[in-house]
């Protein structure tokens, strides 16, 4: 299984710190003794534990392993002591690093049998954290398991077993976990971790699951509004799409989330804006795609010709405002008003184009009413009035045979305006 799409990687790092674990399960020496009254040591071991707790609180771990070594070659035993010769030991070397001898020594003390039903999930959780820094990745997901089985398991705990099971190529208990995890931090009012939704769209790509990989994409735009997640979201969408003016509504989605980042997208967007009669829009395409430096030497020919001509026609547009304005003013439909609106848009005059819309919507007799609440919403969020915005994407919903991925697409970009 890869591990990386759309340069999304796998990272361990998430896992949390094991020595701020040992103080958060409340198994240093004086905890134990304090937590633990009834039971106390044997005097077959009680000079050498002694002696080790003393090291223990002085920091002077290698020292207190020499005696609790010592301790355990003692006959006479109890539970009790074996237990806590194992876990003094699991402590140390922790804190010396050595967290493959730490997961040895705490799986000695579970395999005591001396610790309560209260103890256990704590010490399980413990071995989970342990068994997934050492990346033994089999044994931390059955630590996680009883963990979670017993309710010691965090959210983060149920992420890293989303991870584990990931790592084991087992696509299907990752998104299990994945969705236990979403679930934990939704509960607790926190937004997912962002990798949860990486690693539901990795296995998507896996196996080639175009709507899964979809899915994905929504859950990640909408918890990071990042442009790359835009980018790879859109290009899904639109390769299926065969409708020039839907694929045209797609691409001012890419271009106004700044995710356009192809010099082709710029260019196929530039050529539907000049079919559909906005030569000024198309210039502004044109200009950024040069200024981006997206623009490849063996397009630049090309696009200094389209931008050439679209300029002309563009100017030619402007000129024409006067007239349109009036023209568009006395009609009694609303069309050449959502008409005047757009080349208003498309000459960067966002209050005009909001003026002469709304005055078209008003008049009804539009003939794509779902371009003229786009552009409508398009210029408000220009004026940045980010309320009038949503209420215009808000129509969307009433213009009968829209596009639903079109639709769908523009619910999500008008819930991330603003953000």
């Amino acid at each position: 299984m890869s591990h990386s799409i759309f340069g999304i990687q796998y990272h361990r790092s998430l896992l949390l710190c094991v020595c701020a674990f040992i103080g958060f399960a409340g198994l240093s020496p004086a905890a134990h003794s304090a937590d633990k009254p009834k039971q106390e040591i044997s005097r077959a071991i009680a000079k050498e534990i002694a002696a080790a707790q003393k090291a223990m609180q002085a920091s002077q771990w290698s020292e207190a392993l020499k005696n609790l070594e010592a301790a355990e070659g003692k006959p006479g035993q109890t539970t009790f002591d074996k237990k806590t010769v194992a876990e003094f030991k699991g402590i140390c070397y922790v804190r010396l690093n050595n967290l493959k001898a730490a997961q040895t020594a705490y799986e000695q003390a579970v395999a005591t049998g001396g610790y309560s039903p209260e103890e256990l999930p704590k010490t399980y959780r413990l071995l989970f954290q342990l068994a997934a820094t050492n990346k033994s990745d089999a044994k931390a997901i059955e630590y996680g398991k009883q963990a979670a089985d017993a309710g010691s398991a965090t959210d983060d705990d149920l992420l890293i077993m989303s991870q584990l099971y990931y790592q084991e190529k087992d696509c299907k208990n990752s998104g299990v976990w994945g969705d236990k995890a979403i679930a934990a931090f939704k509960k607790a009012g926190q937004p997912p971790k962002e990798v949860l939704f990486q690693l539901k769209l990795q296995c998507a790509s896996d196996a080639n699951d175009t709507n899964g990989m979809k899915s994905s994409l929504y859950d990640l735009v909408r918890l990071t509004n990042k442009t790359s997640y835009w980018n790879n979201l859109i290009r899904l969408e639109r390769q299926d799409e065969r409708d020039d003016h839907n694929t045209l509504m797609i691409y001012r989605i890419m271009y106004d989330t700044n995710s356009m980042n192809a010099d082709t997208d710029y260019i196929e967007m530039a050529q539907l804006l000049g079919d559909a009669s906005l030569p000024g829009e198309a210039q502004a395409v044109l200009e950024k795609a040069m200024s981006s430096g997206a623009l490849k030497d063996e397009h630049k020919e090309r696009t200094t010709r389209l931008l050439t001509s679209m300029k002309t026609r563009a100017d030619a547009d402007k000129k024409a405002l006067p007239q349109l304005d009036a023209e568009a003013t006395k009609n009694p439909a609303g069309q050449l008003d959502v008409k005047l609106g757009e080349v208003y848009f498309g000459a960067g005059d966002y209050q005009n184009a909001v003026t002469a819309i709304s005055r078209g919507i008003g008049k009804a007799q539009i003939k794509q009413p779902d371009e003229a609440y786009v552009y409508l919403g398009r210029a408000q969020v220009a004026l940045k009035n980010t309320a009038e915005a949503k209420k215009a994407f808000e129509k969307l919903k009433t213009v009968p045979n829209i596009s639903p991925r079109v639709l769908k697409l523009y619910e999500l970009y008008s819930d991330k305006v603003g953000s």
